[in-house]
């Protein structure tokens, strides 16, 4: 559907470049359906991203405004108590501000405003200004669903829930679920600062008139329909590049996914030169930063796999305490012949070709979507917040990988690494694993394509905040 000639504008607001792309993709697909779409996020984002004004002018349904977070530009806004905190009590004021100017000066009627997790007081800066507002909820439905039981202290999280490394837990749509499964946040010894963000998020959703989930229906069916009777999700994902899921050529996307990074090109160019289903790609994320020992055992497990494999090995953030260990003495040369070691690339365009077999990953939820949307089966390494969950979600519920077991110490060995990585590539079960991919693939292909279930939401939620009947 198409929003009416009545104008109709929403504001997105995001704090973090992590979820900043999810934000991008949602407002391209309001965007295409009429809506207008101000996207407000913290100044720092103008110094730091590569390509913002090139995606406006392609967008022009879409500007940009900035608000001050309240820190300096040399803070290092990975200490997450401190960062949080300001952004809450100064980014909220700043953020006040800037609707104002907005709606007051520049007389644009703002019909909703939409936020995530990581910044829930925009609730409360809708409500004081008297504007709806939505929660994009950008983790998957599961996460929501154990994170809400969990804070309302709703079955299997009752008043004497304790946390039983053995017991299994009963969370519907999540089978056999263990402790080991939840989210890192809602476990000992979270720090204060994420404990209160779960909290506020929680209480941010039922303050919000409407909840959206960065998913899609048939992906995580009984999941969405166990949260009915407590508080709605609708999935309106998944909300990655177009090219993915073949409604536009690779290079109609470039302005949509924003990156602070180069991507290494000659990625692609490696690829080409591979057998198909051959490569292992091994890449864990924005955040993450391998140990020495990981960094070691992820490189004995590619080294004596025998195949290709390309594997990002990012360098911590700039200002981090983390310091990145060093590949082991002569891997790069013994390997050199079916091994590519980069810094960074163009993910979704590297699980879209050919070459890819199988996909070694933290299991973020950003990379099992792109994962999922482009049927490539998965090895999964979580380490923290949501990702145990997800791993949990690709191994047993969508069926489309395996799961690394690691030692009391958190850390996986090479031979386990090894074995996860010959079970999906050629394992027993690695072609029903690839069949089911594939069809989750057409599945999300489906569901943002014109009737699907993700765009039937779209449409319903263009229709509530524009105050047309149904």
């Amino acid at each position: 559907m198409a929003a009416d000639k009545e104008e109709i504008r929403v504001l997105l607001v995001v704090a973090l470049q992590a979820h900043m792309n999810p934000m991008l993709k949602f407002a391209r697909c309001l965007a295409s359906k009429g809506v207008f779409v101000t996207l407000a996020m913290t100044e720092t984002a103008r110094d730091t991203l590569l390509n913002f004004n090139t995606f406006t002018t392609q967008n022009p349904k879409i500007n940009l405004e900035f608000f001050s977070d309240g820190l300096t530009a040399e803070f290092n806004r990975e200490k997450g108590g401190e960062a949080l905190t300001t952004l809450q009590i100064s980014g909220s004021k700043n953020l006040s501000n800037l609707i104002k100017n907005l709606t007051f000066v520049k007389k644009l009627t703002i019909s909703c405003i939409i936020f995530n997790p990581f910044v829930p007081w925009v609730a409360d800066v809708a409500a004081e200004l008297g504007i709806p507002c939505a929660l994009l909820w950008n983790q998957s439905c599961a996460t929501f669903s154990i994170l809400y039981r969990y804070s309302k202290k709703i079955s299997p999280f009752d008043p004497n829930f304790e946390m039983n490394p053995s017991e299994i837990l009963g969370c519907p749509g999540i089978p056999n679920l263990e402790v080991k499964d939840l989210p890192s946040t809602i476990l000992p010894p979270t720090p204060f600062h994420f404990k209160k963000l779960i909290s506020d998020s929680v209480q941010s959703s039922e303050k919000a008139s409407w909840v959206l989930g960065n998913s899609f229906y048939e992906l995580e069916k009984d999941i969405i329909d166990s949260m009915d009777s407590l508080i709605p999700i609708r999935p309106i994902g998944p909300l990655v590049s177009s090219f993915i899921l073949g409604r536009a050529e690779e290079d109609d996307d470039n302005t949509l996914h924003i990156d602070m990074w180069e991507a290494e090109e000659s990625c692609i160019e490696w690829l080409n030169k591979q057998p198909i289903s051959s490569v292992i790609y091994a890449s864990f994320g924005r955040v993450t930063v391998l140990s020495q020992i990981q960094i070691d055992n992820i490189a004995m497990a590619l080294k004596t796999s025998k195949r290709p494999f390309l594997w990002v090995l990012k360098a911590p953030t700039e200002g981090s305490k983390m310091k990145l260990g060093e590949l082991p003495s002569g891997f790069l040369e013994e390997t050199r012949e079916r091994g590519m070691v980069v810094n960074w690339c163009s993910q979704e365009k590297v699980l879209m070709h050919k070459a890819v077999a199988c996909f070694m990953t933290h299991g973020g939820w950003s990379s099992t979507l792109e994962t999922v949307a482009s049927g490539v089966p998965v090895v999964v390494y979580p380490e923290w917040t949501d990702q145990p969950t997800n791993a949990k979600l690709l191994a047993d519920v969508f069926r489309v990988g395996v799961r690394i077991k690691v030692g009391e110490d958190g850390i996986a060995g090479s031979e386990e690494m090894g074995r996860c990585i010959e079970e999906v590539v050629d394992g027993p079960r690695a072609k029903e694993m690839k069949k089911r991919a594939l069809e989750l693939k057409e599945a999300a292909k489906k569901a943002v394509e014109d009737g699907g279930s993700s765009d039937l939401n779209i449409n319903q939620f263009i229709r509530e905040i524009s105050g047309k009947s149904c």
